[in-house]
């Protein structure tokens, strides 16, 4: 939209079944978003209006609410469904705070798909090899591009609390200053947006991906959240005495409650389940625990005013939106029912069937269509369009056959 018409104040209009366009660019049948197509409006939120810092030519980028023309929030927008769970939790005097931790790698460009990611070559002319976890010096092979994202994150007012080389080869990861959730979700996408735009601009690749690299593993976007009081800012998942209370417990047991039904928006792809069926800090599971790894929800070591619980279930190529709010509306239905989860685990522990997620998208989806919960939740409308999209992206996924089948099975008898 040219600047003239947007300071005018012209609206922009989008046909609804965008929303639900699936990631090859086809659309479900359109009984999913009204059978007429028609348009929704596009509303730009006055604090989300961003000049591009990367960009030669002048240009901006405005954040949208996608409402409809009646002017109600359209049900198929997910950053419509985040603000609906916010405005539930302020009805009861609580604001939920989040922040986010999102994994990713940088590449060398990758033109043939049939042919692995590698890392790229570095100042010192030398490719990655996979020693760098955690090290001090770890990104100053791509110090250029680096300087740039930090640069670009200042201009955008996206605060960063600490940058990391991850375990993964040529994979880092940043940790963003907790907040609101719907200001964490737009900063989370915005950051995303950032890093591959910067990253063509020195010839790189930046792929958030869950599990880009055999043998490495996958990139998460881990979720941090705790309740505070709206009025006293007051952290209600520890009492007076620094204890944890009976909302933290309901919390804790509303996320065991959905997270099987809810795995297919945390984990939306095919690929997803690659980073889970390898579950090294990425665990499969709804087992709570105090500071491990292996549990899909870990209370981290913290003060009490900082007791928080981490959803350590979405992978890095979950949007941002639906994640915080399908975590955050789970935690409140804890809530309302007084829900009690199961014993914290500790140590190496074997996962009961019960507290399982599923493993593969197909699973993911049908529990999803199973799910009350989630129509109760998120309506009729959104769950049943969401399926038809994610359904047309596994049967594109099923129509290819894969070079491991070519190398494997065609020698069988």
């Amino acid at each position: 939209m040219t600047a003239e018409g947007f300071l005018e104040g012209r609206r922009l209009q989008m046909a609804r079944g965008v929303l639900l366009q699936c990631i090859m660019g086809g659309y479900p049948p359109a009984r999913f978003y009204g059978s007429d197509d028609g348009d929704l409006a596009l509303n730009a939120d006055p604090q989300q209006i961003h000049r591009l810092p990367w960009s030669s030519q002048p240009r901006a980028l405005a954040i949208c609410d996608a409402d409809e023309l009646s002017g109600e929030s359209s049900r198929l927008s997910t950053r419509g469904q985040l603000k609906e769970v916010i405005a539930r939790y302020a009805a009861r005097g609580l604001a939920p705070v989040v922040a986010t931790e999102l994994e990713f790698f940088v590449f060398a460009p990758n033109t043939d798909p049939t042919q692995p990611f590698q890392p790229p070559i570095g100042l010192d002319g030398r490719r990655e090899d996979g020693h760098s976890a955690f090290s001090v010096s770890s990104n100053n092979g791509l110090r250029p591009f680096f300087s740039e994202v930090y640069a670009c994150m200042a201009a955008l007012g996206l605060p960063r609390d600490t940058f990391m080389h991850e375990m993964g080869v040529s994979q880092f990861e940043i940790n963003l200053l907790h907040g609101d959730p719907l200001l964490l979700a737009d900063q989370t996408f915005l950051f995303k947006h950032l890093l591959k735009e910067v990253a063509l601009k020195h010839g790189l690749t930046v792929v958030c991906m869950a599990k880009p690299l055999a043998h490495t593993p996958g990139s998460s976007m881990h979720i941090h959240q705790s309740l505070v009081e709206s009025a006293s800012g007051r952290n209600v998942f520890s009492d007076e005495a620094g204890e944890p209370t009976a909302m933290f417990r309901h919390f804790i047991g509303g996320l065991q409650a959905g997270m099987a039904d809810f795995t297919a928006l945390f984990a939306p792809n095919v690929n997803s389940y690659q980073r889970l069926c390898h579950p090294y800090a990425s665990p499969n599971n709804a087992c709570w625990s105090h500071d491990n790894r292996a549990a899909g929800l870990r209370i981290p070591a913290s003060s009490p005013v900082a007791r928080r619980v981490e959803n350590r279930l979405p992978g890095a190529d979950a949007n941002p939106y639906l994640a915080i709010a399908a975590s955050l509306a789970a935690g409140l239905h804890g809530i309302e029912n007084e829900l009690e989860p199961t014993p914290a685990i500790q140590g190496e522990f074997a996962v009961p069937d019960s507290l399982s997620l599923p493993c593969t998208l197909h699973a993911a989806l049908e529990r999803l269509k199973r799910s009350q919960l989630a129509k109760e939740l998120f309506g009729n409308e959104f769950v049943e369009g969401y399926l038809a999209s994610k359904t047309m992206e596994l049967t594109s996924f099923f129509d290819e056959i894969t070079p491991w089948e070519r190398r494997v099975l065609a020698a069988q008898a």
